[in-house]
């Protein structure tokens, strides 16, 4: 029987998929860093934060792709590999079903306004400077 894993090594886990969700992390992996088995931590990991090791890795996959769609324009394709994911349509549907709608309507219904962008400092005092009279 392998050893239960402590909270802090779930913990850990948990942190190494929130920095590597990228990466192909597969139970085996995330286990072994765990110290156990694959089953015994799937059931502990589960137990300790309400969700499968696997639902985690595709939340934090879908909310870092959801914040590339609202803040960048690369193609939803590359957004797909870039937060971890191989298909295309499986990443369409887990996003559909875990925001409602599709990407590229996500990222319609979420695209500033040009009066809301940002505006460089140097613009900023660039207008405010005092302007030199003419005598």
């Amino acid at each position: 029987m392998s050893p239960s894993p402590t909270t802090r090594q779930l913990l850990r886990v948990k942190d190494l998929i929130d920095a590597r969700y990228a990466e192909p992390l597969d139970l085996r992996t995330l286990a072994r860093h765990a110290g156990t088995s694959s089953a015994h931590f799937s059931r502990q990991f589960n137990q300790a934060f309400g969700e499968a090791p696997h639902q985690y890795l595709r939340s934090r996959r879908l909310e870092r792709a959801a914040a590339l769609l609202r803040s960048t324009d690369h193609p939803i394709v590359d957004i797909c590999t870039i937060v971890g994911l191989r298909s295309v349509g499986s990443f369409t549907t887990s996003f559909g079903r875990a925001f409602g709608v599709s990407p590229a309507a996500y990222r319609t219904s979420h695209q500033r306004d040009v009066s809301d962008a940002a505006i460089p400092l140097c613009e900023v005092r660039r207008v405010a400077r005092p302007r030199a009279r003419a005598t």
